[in-house]
């Protein structure tokens, strides 16, 4: 399995909350992770063995930033198929274009 990034989150015995991002290959290794990156900071008292870890897998996130005149361009511009005309005129209409 490949390695993901993974948030890693401990609740302490007085309540609050901590968490570490680490790169695993599976959840035992994420959490053990984990577990040393809290342990080596003091944050959390890790020694309870009822203690519960949550291991979240983040997935990736991509992000785009466009400008409005890019997009009207876009849709103003030349279709290269039908499906994309299509899709553009719907658009366009929700636009009230």
């Amino acid at each position: 399995m490949a390695a993901r990034p993974c948030t890693v989150t401990l609740t302490d015995p007085t309540g609050v909350r901590h968490s570490v991002d680490v790169t695993a290959e599976s959840l035992f290794e994420a959490a053990s992770l984990g577990l040393a990156a809290m342990n080596a900071e003091g944050w959390a008292n890790t020694d309870g063995a009822a203690a519960t870890l949550e291991v979240s897998v983040v997935q990736t996130v991509v992000k785009h930033s466009v400008s409005v005149q890019q997009v009207l361009r876009w849709l103003d511009g030349v279709t290269i198929s039908p499906e994309e005309r299509v899709t553009r005129e719907r658009l366009k209409a929700l636009l009230g274009r």
